[in-house]
């Protein structure tokens, strides 16, 4: 049962008889809970058909860190480390969309990590990772 207060200025509540639960639908609270609903289903719906999409800039430089060394000429070769991380970042890989995504969150931390192309083009070769584009900072990402 809901009770509704009725104010007065002589005393702060007075409650009124009672309204059963199942008699009081208020015309805009049931508008705005359908509305609400029909919102949060549209944007489970929403996450659900994008979730599998493009792999965040995290995961890309979580598993490319460790290869820094070696593109920015500091290291001899690129470290275990760095190939395991790319071929896990690999393995993540599911569309076009995820390509694209990790390529351009590499060309991002290229640009402002001092990376130098020439070492960065030798890394898929030195962690034997097959790659069907060329690694560069110049790459087109979108193609």
């Amino acid at each position: 049962m809901l009770l509704i207060p009725h104010l007065n200025p002589s005393s702060p509540f007075q409650f009124h008889q009672p309204i059963p639960s199942s008699e009081f639908h208020p015309p805009a609270t049931m508008k705005s809970l359908f509305f609400s609903m029909l919102f949060l289903l549209s944007f489970l719906f929403f996450l659900a058909n994008n979730g599998e999409a493009a792999v965040p800039c995290t995961t890309v430089d979580a598993n490319a860190a460790a290869c820094l060394g070696f593109a920015t000429g500091m290291a001899a070769k690129p470290s275990d480390a760095c190939c395991n991380g790319l071929r896990q970042l690999a393995q993540t890989v599911k569309s076009v969309d995820d390509k694209k995504a990790i390529c351009r969150c590499l060309k991002v931390g290229a640009k402002s990590l001092g990376i130098q192309d020439r070492f960065l083009s030798m890394i898929p070769q030195a962690c034997n990772i097959k790659v069907d584009f060329p690694v560069s900072v110049n790459t087109n990402c979108e193609t």
